[in-house]
């Protein structure tokens, strides 16, 4: 009887196994200076998003010509074989361009198109639109839900201003190095710890990047120069790709920075400081 009581007590105390977490989907992001959007670049989103399995949501909401800046995107992605590839429901703008959160309709029809999408790209026009437009937190949470759970997120130009979670506007005076005048309001934060510029190089954006890092030196600036893309996996391996540049940009101290530049080709890890 003792030893029958004995052995239950241990099988009580042997733990049991516990059951594992389920892995993290891995997030991916295509991020395109402006210009030319680089065929190697949607050539890799529509890999990305499944090939010809993939379907494809385009975002217009930047755009004060939807339909024209989303018909020139499928242009380029249909070439390399997506499943499905079609434009989203736009944005409605009032008479000073800003634009105002979907009705109800439209609203409904881009979360049900969110929910099956397995790449979304974002057009180029006015970043301050596309978040005007997921002023509406239901809208913010499913598309940051959908971008956790794996699906690609790719844009252009305004587009590529949203990934980060300090977003530049385009607002402010950029003839000064002061951060303090740089426009600038919460982004998508796709990707974390950097501060995303666009047509960096061919429209001298240097300025304000550099305000803004200097004032906020945790973040790194990446400036995208246009005809140029950085894809982006789990949050930090980034390679360039296209024809132009990406220039790195860390605060070494109050009046100091470190500027590094990739070039086609190069990789590197985004959370990596040198």
């Amino acid at each position: 009887m003792k030893t029958a009581l004995a052995l239950m007590l241990a099988l009580l105390c042997v733990p049991t196994p516990s059951r594992a977490a389920p892995p993290l989907a891995e997030t991916r992001l295509v991020i395109v200076g402006g210009g030319e959007r680089p065929p190697v670049a949607m050539a890799r989103f529509v890999e990305w998003a499944g090939g010809p399995a993939a379907r494809l949501l385009v975002v217009p909401w930047a755009s004060g010509e939807p339909r024209e800046s989303c018909e020139a995107l499928l242009g380029e992605l249909k070439p390399h074989g997506p499943g499905e590839a079609s434009c989203g429901p736009p944005a409605t703008l009032d008479a000073q361009g800003r634009a105002a959160p979907l009705g109800a309709e439209a609203k409904a029809e881009t979360l049900a198109r969110l929910a099956r999408a397995t790449g979304v790209f974002f057009t180029g026009g006015d970043q301050a639109r596309i978040m005007d437009v997921l002023a509406d937190g239901e809208l913010l949470a499913a598309v940051q839900h959908r971008f956790a759970a794996g699906v690609v997120f790719g844009g252009t130009s305004a587009g590529a201003a949203v990934m980060s979670a300090r977003m530049i506007t385009g607002d402010g005076d950029f003839t000064v190095i002061d951060g303090k005048k740089v426009g600038e309001r919460p982004g998508l934060g796709l990707v974390e710890g950097v501060i995303v510029d666009q047509h960096f190089v061919k429209r001298q954006r240097e300025n304000r990047l550099f305000g803004l890092v200097l004032d906020h030196p945790g973040e790194r600036g990446v400036g995208i120069d246009e005809d140029a893309a950085l894809l982006v996996t789990r949050g930090r391996h980034a390679e360039v790709v296209g024809r132009g540049l990406v220039m790195l940009v860390d605060a070494k101290g109050p009046d100091r920075l470190e500027i590094r530049l990739l070039r086609p080709g190069q990789t590197t890890d985004l959370r990596s400081r040198p």
